[in-house]
């Protein structure tokens, strides 16, 4: 078979030292070890906002999914030098001709299709995410959770292809060449190195605080919006506006309950209040505490006559979107700080924060704590 004309064009660039199986198996082991983490946290993203029969969330520690998610999303963009150096030391094998001698080959080979490929859609597709900008037609996160899966298990048959090789190059050099090379290895990985943490810092401010500062990439200011929280969602994005100033406002407790209820908002403000500090924390990585009041959860499905292992499905009066409904477990229903919030760091709710009325909870994803609540549908 004849080599196409690309390829033979890439083969007579020049090939450096550095395009060696040592440094392929070092990059590569941190590159594994950021992808494992970012697949296990995005993997129990998903399983809290779609969580199967036999998966309860806790509902404490209330900042761990703010710790899960953040890792999450620093973990994929510290994949991408990674990725990238990764790809530039084994480009060489990547173009050779013919790309198979074997059977055993040729599937190894097939296998670095989705690896590859996924790995390269997984950081771009996360990125565009992040910055809230979706050039494509397709649902972000159930592409995004497939082709994880795709990239992960391309991943465990690389590793079991390539294992023999992976611990013969790290357990020692290539022979006569190691003094040869170990300096510009030792370079180069701290050049990877240095790239990677970079875009650590440059990222984690949105979680970690004392990082905010210098985290010039971070997707969102703490602290940075009205009454001191940001907003992705605005009251006029989700055209709610007119329903959720309307003076006919209404909440409304139905389902599997023995008394109906219809509250106004004076009605909500004269029921006994909690106070609690909760995180709120997006799944684009960001995250940041405020101090909520309102009434808990817990209450009104007690007014209503709920049993005690209620789950509750909350309804925003959002005409339509993604998250405009989002389901409560048994779990969080019963957390005294779960909360129907009505101010915000002391303040009546602004409107962009969901005005008259936001679910809030400990340990929950940002976008499952509804806005602009309507309606309590106990199941």
């Amino acid at each position: 078979m004849k080599q196409p004309a690309v390829l033979r064009r890439l083969s007579a660039v020049p090939r450096s030292d550095l395009h060696d199986r040592r440094l392929a198996a070092l990059v590569g082991s941190a590159l594994g070890v950021a992808f494992a983490l970012c697949f296990a946290t995005g993997l129990l993203s998903h399983l809290i906002q779609e969580p199967p029969g036999w998966f309860d969330w806790v509902s404490r520690p209330a900042g761990l999914y703010r710790i899960t998610q953040g890792l999450h999303v620093v973990t994929g963009f510290v994949s991408i030098p990674l990725l990238l150096a990764k790809l530039w030391i084994v480009v060489p094998k990547l173009i050779e001709w013919p790309p198979a001698r074997s059977v055993a080959q040729a599937f190894e080979r097939l296998s670095l299709l989705p690896l590859v490929g996924g790995g390269l859609f997984l950081v771009v597709s996360g990125t565009f995410n992040v910055a809230r900008t979706y050039p494509w037609q397709f649902f972000f996160p159930a592409a995004h959770y497939w082709v994880a899966w795709l990239t992960i298990g391309a991943l465990v048959v690389h590793l079991g292809a390539k294992w023999a090789v992976i611990r013969s190059s790290l357990g020692s050099p290539d022979g006569g060449r190691a003094d040869v090379l170990e300096p510009r290895r030792r370079q180069f990985l701290a050049g990877v190195g240095a790239t990677a943490a970079t875009v650590f810092v440059a990222v984690a401010g949105s979680t970690v605080g004392p990082l905010s500062r210098l985290s010039v990439l971070a997707q969102r200011r703490p602290g940075v919006g009205p009454q001191g929280l940001p907003v992705n969602k605005s009251a006029v994005g989700a055209r709610v506006v007119d329903a959720a100033t309307s003076t006919d406002y209404r909440l409304v407790v139905e389902g599997k309950v023995a008394h109906r209820l219809e509250l106004t908002l004076s009605e909500l403000v004269k029921l006994p209040q909690r106070t609690a500090e909760l995180p709120l924390a997006c799944v684009e990585g960001w995250s940041t505490s405020a101090v909520w009041t309102g009434v808990p959860l817990r209450d009104l499905l007690d007014m209503a006559g709920a049993a005690a292992d209620a789950e509750v499905r909350v309804e925003s009066l959002q005409p339509r979107g993604s998250y405009r409904v989002a389901d409560v477990s048994a779990t969080h229903a019963n957390d005294r700080d779960t909360l129907l919030a009505l101010r915000l760091n002391g303040e009546e709710l602004h409107l962009d924060h969901g005005y008259p009325v936001r679910l809030i909870g400990p340990n929950r994803p940002g976008v499952l704590q509804t806005k602009w609540v309507a309606r309590l549908v106990v199941t």
